[in-house]
């Protein structure tokens, strides 16, 4: 059975929904929500917070204070220290309407970053994702966070918070790189069906346009289902790909994280206004 999404203001709501109530978007388009990627230091969280994004997304991890017991911060690995604590990060971004996407590398943060989370959960009636890649994915290059604790933890705190549940990747530019593959999505799938809340799944573009078939398989599964299609900095991908993927796929179901100068591109192929 499907669980229908949230009411309003409630972390399960559908996140096109919010936006069109809020009048931030003009359609039930994934293509129209905008993303600020790596909001994590102070400078760039106060960037993200006066910029158009309507959902910043940001990294945490434990700050190493050499008993195991840190406070998680605000950084993506390799740094392990950050002049941003997910405390301070979360009273700025309480006072404004954006909606926000935790990313964690680690199940050790978790928990901890989960009862920060609690304590300002009256203030956060807007989306709220809770990410980690949770599968072994395309050529991957480093472990998943385990997937059972992580997803017992979060919905312990947060019964029907949004998750974003991904798989790990690499991609190298010298050589064939293979997507996502059947035993993928299915073990994906298999990990989900259980679920009631609605899950986002984050996708690298340059592995998606080959792997369509396996990827809407798995978005018809269920209509709480969508992707987030994301970029690594160096991934070589083509505005082509991007309106490969966007033909292959229910437009309200696919959202796209993307850098500089292809999203641009891509909003003006596809007729989107871009905010400077």
């Amino acid at each position: 059975m499907t669980a229908l999404a949230g009411g309003p203001g409630s972390w399960s709501e559908n996140i096109l929904q919010y936006f069109l109530r809020r009048n931030q978007i003009a359609a039930e388009d994934g293509a129209e929500v905008t993303w600020y990627h790596a909001a994590n230091h102070k400078a760039q969280l106060r960037e993200a917070l006066s910029s158009p994004a309507l959902m910043i997304e940001a990294d945490v991890l434990l700050a190493s204070d050499g008993s195991g017991h840190g406070q998680p911060v605000m950084a993506h690995p390799p740094e392990t220290s950050s002049d941003n604590s997910l405390q301070e990060w979360l009273a700025e971004v309480t006072k404004s309407s954006k909606g926000i996407k935790l990313d964690f590398k680690s199940l050790a943060a978790v928990a901890p970053s989960m009862a920060l989370l609690k304590g300002v959960e009256e203030r956060l009636q807007r989306p709220v994702w809770i990410n980690a890649d949770v599968l072994p994915g395309p050529n991957a290059d480093r472990r998943a966070v385990e997937a059972r604790p992580f997803i017992d933890t979060v919905t312990s705190f947060f019964p029907d918070v949004t998750l974003s549940l991904g798989w790990t990747t690499g991609w190298h530019a010298e050589k064939a790189n293979e997507g996502y593959s059947w035993p993928m999505v299915r073990q994906m799938e298999h990990l989900c069906r259980e679920l009631q809340q609605p899950v986002s799944f984050p996708v690298r573009v340059a592995l998606v346009r080959q792997s369509c078939p396996e990827l809407r398989w798995l978005l018809e599964k269920s209509d709480r289902y969508s992707l987030t299609v994301w970029t690594g900095k160096d991934d070589n991908y083509s505005v082509e790909d991007l309106l490969y993927i966007r033909d292959c796929f229910d437009k309200s179901k696919v959202f796209y994280d993307l850098l500089e100068p292809q999203n641009h591109e891509f909003k003006q192929a596809i007729g989107i206004k871009v905010d400077a």
